[in-house]
């Protein structure tokens, strides 16, 4: 039998893992002595144990395999609670190994370093953030364990928790099983199926709307193929906007709501028949709604669980029901005719002449090379990125549109990267950078180059957007580009529309090295969509103040 550190890092890349994105520290020393010798996986080291998790967060959502991030005991551990709890918030497959004390130690009756109230205090806080947990302490049930916590993790795309003891990693330990699927009831997925079938053939506006479990579970290209068979038109959530980028399918916008375009928002809002796969039912992606959306008009399935109306089909995998619909869905050219609507119309056609850069500018240069190379990844951290992002044409985009958690963008973009072999391209405002951007400092070592545009409005704009008169909000100026340079990589700082489009085609031309491209806007200005965004939510809680 092999050592149990080892089983164990064969269990992950059997389960899907690809790389480990680390940080040692000594009570973990042991396994990252096994992950560099062994060669098992790749270990990528970073600067900051909160990047560790959207790194690996942004590596799972790539290649729809495990993330896998290693720390050592509470420091490093309560260090990532942050990216891994946005990580379940938004359905990451995330796999958090971290170092834990020995039983010696821990009953030597002392309090250890890196101990917070209680030797447990670690695990106790991850059963808030993780859907399954197992401590390694038994060589002869780990096996076991291993084997139900990453099926856990594929399953229900959420992190688990795996502690490792420090003196454990040498213990001889069995292999780990791969499991098979958990069962599920097969008669009411058709059950199920029936329904919704019968619901969608009856409907006179019936529309897809598709969020992220259907690439968390691999499903673009099946989902893709039942729009193309049932004649639906396609929104993706705010959350989920990219999906079905390279699938060839008719893409009608994302539903924005308020801040969306009118008929775009009309899709959703006036369907008599909502058909959502893979849907949080989450503020960001549905609060922003004109009118309370009533749910139980639409078709739900996500998190192993679909809805009808009131009835409630309880584990029902997304995949199995997926494949359910497609088995009754009518053959492309046998099905009734429905009119679709035509795509939604994207922002292009930057002018490259002296006049100032603005914030609205960036989706039109992005459209005009994605126009011209074609798809390209995307990685957006919170903030006026984002909306930005939105107004973008079809293209893989990894973002946490959710949980909004400010710093996701450089550190993910590293991961997505890692992940893909392909370059990323980021985009991140001055103060989600000022978080986590030094973590490009890393790139050279790793020999990464990404391309990394920071929309420096020297605020925090999404906060003045909400709170116009805070004076919290202002950042200064740091010079980013300059730091850029600094930390192996190349800066341009542009203030035209010409330096813009001259700074985009040298960054992309030039390959082996970062680039990072500081678009300095003016403070107060913002992308359309967020201004209609945020001028639509406060107009919402108007109307909900004035009727209270």
């Amino acid at each position: 039998m092999n050592p149990l550190g080892l089983q164990l890092l064969h269990a992950l890349k059997t389960h899907g893992a690809r790389e480990i994105f680390g940080i040692p520290g000594d009570f973990i020393l042991p396994l990252f002595k096994q992950i560099e010798e062994s060669g098992i996986l790749p270990l990528v080291t970073l600067s900051h144990e909160p990047s560790l998790g959207f790194a690996a967060d942004a590596a799972a959502r790539m290649h729809c395999g495990l993330g896998v991030v290693a720390v050592t005991y509470g420091a490093g551990a309560l260090n990532v609670v942050n990216a891994v709890a946005g990580a379940y918030a938004e359905r990451s497959p995330l796999v958090v190994l971290a170092g834990c004390p020995g039983e010696v130690e821990a009953h030597s009756g002392l309090v250890l370093h890196h101990q917070v109230r209680h030797v447990d205090s670690q695990w106790r806080i991850f059963r808030e953030i993780t859907c399954d947990q197992v401590r390694l302490s038994d060589p002869a049930t780990a096996p076991a364990d291993l084997a139900r916590v990453l099926r856990s993790c594929r399953e229900y795309s959420q992190p688990v928790l795996i502690e490792v003891p420090r003196d454990m990693t040498l213990h001889p330990m069995a292999e780990v099983p791969l499991l098979p699927p958990s069962p599920f009831n097969e008669a009411a997925v058709a059950e199920c199926a029936d329904e919704w079938m019968a619901r969608i053939d009856a409907a006179q506006r019936p529309v897809l709307v598709v969020d992220v479990e259907v690439r968390r579970f691999g499903l673009e290209g099946r989902v893709a193929e039942l729009a193309r068979r049932l004649q639906l038109p396609v929104l993706t959530t705010f959350m989920g906007r990219g999906l079905l980028a390279e699938e060839g399918v008719p893409f009608h916008g994302t539903y924005l709501g308020v801040a969306g375009a009118p008929e775009t928002s009309a899709l959703l809002d006036d369907s008599d028949l909502p058909m959502m796969l893979g849907a949080i039912l989450s503020d960001s992606n549905f609060g922003v709604s004109a009118q309370r959306m009533d749910f139980r008009r639409a078709l739900i399935a996500a998190h192993r669980e679909a809805r009808v109306g009131h009835h409630l089909y309880p584990n029902i995998p997304l995949a199995a029901l997926v494949e359910a619909l497609l088995a009754r869905a009518p053959a492309v050219g046998q099905q009734a005719t429905r009119t679709l609507p035509p795509a939604p119309v994207c922002p292009e056609g930057l002018v490259a002449d002296d006049t100032p850069v603005c914030a609205a500018d960036l989706s039109r240069a992005l459209n005009d090379h994605i126009r011209a190379q074609g798809p390209m990844n995307i990685v957006a951290d919170i903030g006026d990125c984002l909306f930005a992002a939105m107004e973008l044409l079809p293209t893989p985009l990894v973002a946490p549109g959710y949980y909004a958690s400010m710093g996701f963008g450089v550190p993910a973009g590293i991961g997505a990267q890692v992940a893909s072999g392909q370059r990323s391209l980021v985009l991140v405002g001055d103060g989600a950078f000022q978080m986590t951007g030094w973590e490009l400092g890393n790139c050279p070592r790793l020999g990464l180059d990404p391309v990394v545009i920071v929309l420096n409005n020297q605020t925090w704009e999404m906060i003045r957007a909400f709170q116009t008169e805070s004076r919290c909000a202002a950042l200064g100026d740091w010079h980013l580009a300059q730091a850029a340079d600094a930390l192996g990589g190349r800066g341009h700082r542009v203030h035209t529309r010409a330096q813009f489009k001259a700074a985009l085609d040298a960054a992309f031309a030039e390959r082996g090295r970062f680039q990072l491209i500081e678009l300095m806007v003016p403070p107060g200005d913002s992308t359309p969509t967020l201004r209609r965004f945020s001028e639509g939510i406060r107009a919402l809680r108007a109307r909900a103040a004035s009727a209270a």
